[in-house]
């Protein structure tokens, strides 16, 4: 029980921002490409109470947290996006759903600068250290989990827009029935063999990226 409550300490803010900016970005996205829905719902916002699900973002996470169950699961409300309303609704579709995963990857490559600069200071404090790995494991799993190609997940999206239009209707079909999949995928333990590698290769991505800072902090 002790460690639980610890790792909900580590792992809390983490997955505050690393949500509320996801799906910010969201919202920033589709205004920029012509839809003011998230907008005018004040949806494009960095206060995380707008974008947290009681349900999705706390109770669920918590209470699999508490009964050790071996995945957890979450989500929080997703920005709703009239794509009908974007300038070329099929075209920015993909620019919409790719903006929150991207916004996972620079936070992994922020929280990764903060935890090099930690070391580099010599900070003795165990417990942001513990935050920052926190913070880069979980925008990378963000990352690659948002960008699995099955509707509604920002892959979907992305699937669907770059489909010629006939397949992308009949991909689009699949959307009701995309929660349950993931789930079941989950449970089975099978989405690792998505997540395992797109995870790898982002976190190359991003040690590339550091290795000139790293070079300067040491």
């Amino acid at each position: 029980m002790n460690e639980t409550i610890q790792n909900i300490a580590v792992y809390a803010l983490p997955i505050l921002f690393a949500i509320t900016l996801h799906e910010a970005a969201h919202a920033y996205a589709a205004k920029y490409f012509g839809d003011q829905t998230a907008y005018s719902m004040g949806r494009m916002s960095l206060n995380p109470l707008r974008h947290i699900d009681p349900i999705g973002t706390i109770l669920i996470p918590l209470v699999l947290a508490l009964s050790q169950s071996p995945f957890i699961f979450g989500y929080a409300k997703p920005v709703p996006v009239d794509f009908s309303r974007l300038r070329k609704p099929k075209r920015h579709m993909a620019w919409v759903a790719l903006a929150g995963p991207a916004a996972n990857l620079v936070m992994a490559f922020l929280w990764m600068i903060l935890f090099f600069m930690l070391d580099a200071g010599g900070s003795e404090e165990k417990y942001f250290y513990l935050v920052a790995k926190a913070g880069i494991f979980i925008n990378l799993v963000l990352f690659a989990f948002n960008l699995f190609p099955l509707p509604p997940l920002d892959g979907g999206r992305i699937m669907t827009s770059i489909l010629p239009n006939r397949y992308a209707y009949n991909f689009s079909r699949v959307e009701p029935y995309g929660f349950f999949i993931v789930l079941g995928l989950m449970m089975l333990n099978l989405l690792q063999y998505w997540m395992v590698p797109v995870i790898s290769g982002a976190n190359i991505l991003l040690s590339v990226l550091i290795t000139p800072l790293k070079f300067l902090l040491n």
